[in-house]
């Protein structure tokens, strides 16, 4: 009998102190902050489902620093003035004393330099999965950090892969005139010319654009024999489509916003043989089979292009957190610039600006409706 009563003044004392042997104690929420609806929606929820993935691993294995992570999606609308709105709403979060390690994003470039505004003096940790621009880590950020490559080691290894591997000596450059495309159009034009080749032609397009007759017409009076395109997956199968049907067969490379299967889908036939750059290797040969199947099993669907991208995005802020045995965004920032790990997406080292100190980039051709990698570097 006193042993019973015992055991149930030890339960009691467990319940009112809040937690249990081995219990979590409490949350700590993560934002993805990304297009979920919208032209871009899928790119989007690709990252949703990776960070989504990952946070099951961690709770699976008892949480972080005893805390279940929850993975909360934020729909910017790949628009600036949504993002940050979506900012103002993670700061309003915080202001109600919600334990927020961080956020994942934004997936653009220019949505991610308009949220910073807000997130740099946020007691949190920004992860971009994808955001690229130079702009980023130029700014002296203290708790920003990317798992991509940025847009000079994207132009650094295309124009090589156009000059050396392609062969080509003329270049259409076709960019999107928002930051990503823009500063990508740029420091394109700055390799290109380094190596000896000519920019044919420097131009620029809308994001969402869909017909092209106009730029059709100068590209083919400008006689490339290459054409680079800086943009999305929702203009490039449109412009692919239209430069075949109008007769010009010169080889395609696209930048990694054109890394999703839309670009294939979408050009009915008139991609294939085309060249795409990416910041990660496809799932298929990142990630084993069980990975696979364990996303399935999460988001039920297959997973795309940076599906390992949000997966590697939360690894990196898990990894802060357990190295500095905090949730404290200053200890977490500086535990992070001093992880050495791999993830799906790269291997993760930062510089003291936040980006990584290997940046790979990969290069991917079409081949039977399907895209192949052909190159990778370093």
């Amino acid at each position: 009998m006193l042993k019973t009563l015992c055991v149930a003044l030890m339960v009691m004392a467990l319940l009112a102190a809040g937690c249990g042997p081995g219990e979590p104690r409490g949350e700590v929420i993560v934002y993805v902050a990304a297009p979920l609806s919208g032209f871009q929606a899928n790119g989007g929820q690709t990252v949703l489902g990776g960070a989504r993935l990952m946070a099951e691993e961690i709770n699976k294995a008892g949480g972080l620093l005893g805390r279940e992570v929850v993975v909360i999606g934020l729909d910017d609308e790949s628009d600036s003035e949504v993002a940050v709105t979506v900012a103002e709403e993670v700061k309003a979060a915080i202001a109600e004393g919600k334990h927020v390690l961080g956020v994942i994003g934004h997936y653009n470039s220019g949505q991610t330099i308009a949220a910073m505004e807000i997130y740099k003096d946020l007691p949190l940790i920004v992860v971009t999965p994808t955001a690229s621009a130079m702009e980023l880590t130029q700014k002296g950020y203290t708790n920003f950090f990317r798992v991509n490559a940025n847009n000079a080691a994207q132009a650094r290894v295309d124009a090589e892969y156009l000059v050396k591997a392609l062969g080509a000596k003329r270049v259409a450059l076709v960019y999107n005139d928002d930051p990503y495309g823009i500063d990508l159009g740029r420091l394109m034009a700055q390799e290109l010319e380094a190596l000896g080749a000519t920019v044919a032609l420097n131009l620029q397009v809308a994001v969402e654009q869909s017909t092209f007759g106009p730029e059709v017409t100068q590209i083919k009076a400008a006689r490339p024999d290459a054409i680079f395109y800086g943009g999305y997956e929702v203009e490039a199968p449109y412009l692919v489509a239209e430069l075949r049907q109008a007769g010009v067969e010169v080889e395609f490379l696209a930048s990694d916003g054109a890394f999703l299967s839309a670009t294939i889908d979408e050009a009915v036939g008139a991609a294939e043989g085309i060249y795409v750059s990416s910041f990660a290797p496809s799932p298929a040969q990142a990630v084993g089979e069980k990975w696979i199947r364990a996303y399935q099993e999460i988001e039920s669907r297959n997973p795309d292009t940076y599906s390992i991208n949000g997966y590697s995005a939360l690894a990196v802020l898990a990894e802060g957190a357990e190295k500095a045995k905090s949730l404290d965004a200053e200890k977490v920032a500086e535990a992070i610039r001093q992880l050495r790990f791999d993830t799906p997406a790269a291997p993760i080292a930062y510089t003291a600006e936040g980006e990584l100190q290997t940046q790979p980039i990969y290069i991917f051709q079409v081949q039977n409706g399907a895209f192949v990698q052909v190159a990778a570097t370093p």
